[in-house]
């Protein structure tokens, strides 16, 4: 029985190196969701969200290998981060994010299977189960890059891509800031931590900065 793993499966989606920027074009994929807003190292909010996520997660992986025959590795947790004014991401102003924190499903795990692994979490007693979704996030063309370090440390590498980086590519923002975090911080040193840091774009004028 083979083990599926988003990260091998698309490994450009979930790898890139520190102090370059890449163009990607990132397909529709699958997620459970859950909305907040607040600080996430202060917000009670935020951490149900994290544990209501891994507990449906892990739930839709035990239904596919007992219903399917399919096997997953769990994906990395990941965030989608937005506020009124988008300077507060290099400034690091939490209490002005609104986000959403989700992790990916392989292609064949259902609505059905969904709906089911999140009565599961349910039945765990999973703190946002009444916030969690699955839905399909359509995000494009992007510009990524990796980031190894503290989370706080992530400003001047955001004021590069969004003063520098994009406007000097003839790239405008598309959608959310999105953040997919590859290192477990309970197990690994902060200075350790490896996050991909990804921004949708799409074009100011045209010739000018066309994906490869």
């Amino acid at each position: 029985m083979s083990n599926y793993d988003v990260k091998k499966a698309f490994p450009r989606l979930y790898s890139s190196k520190v102090g370059e920027f890449e163009i990607v074009d990132v397909p529709p994929l699958s997620y459970f969701q859950v909305d907040g807003h607040g600080d996430p190292n202060t917000t009670e909010s935020y951490a149900n969200a994290v544990r209501t996520l891994y507990t449906a997660s892990y739930a839709a992986r035990a239904i596919a290998k007992s219903e399917l025959g399919r096997v997953h590795t769990v994906a990395p947790l990941e965030g989608l981060w937005s506020a009124d004014d988008p300077t507060v991401f290099a400034s690091r102003d939490k209490a002005g994010w609104d986000w959403t924190m989700m992790i990916t499903q392989p292609e064949w795990i259902s609505a059905e299977i969904a709906h089911a692994a999140v009565e599961a979490a349910r039945a765990k007693a999973a703190p946002a189960v009444d916030l969690l979704r699955f839905e399909e996030y359509r995000e494009g063309v992007s510009v990524q890059t990796l980031h190894v370090g503290p989370y706080d440390d992530e400003g001047p590498v955001l004021a590069r891509l969004h003063d520098e980086y994009m406007p000097g590519n003839g790239w405008t923002w598309n959608g959310r800031h999105h953040e997919i975090y590859l290192s477990d911080p309970r197990r690994a040193a902060p200075d350790k931590l490896r996050t991909v840091l990804r921004q949708p774009v799409k074009l100011v004028r045209t010739g000018v900065g066309d994906p490869a």
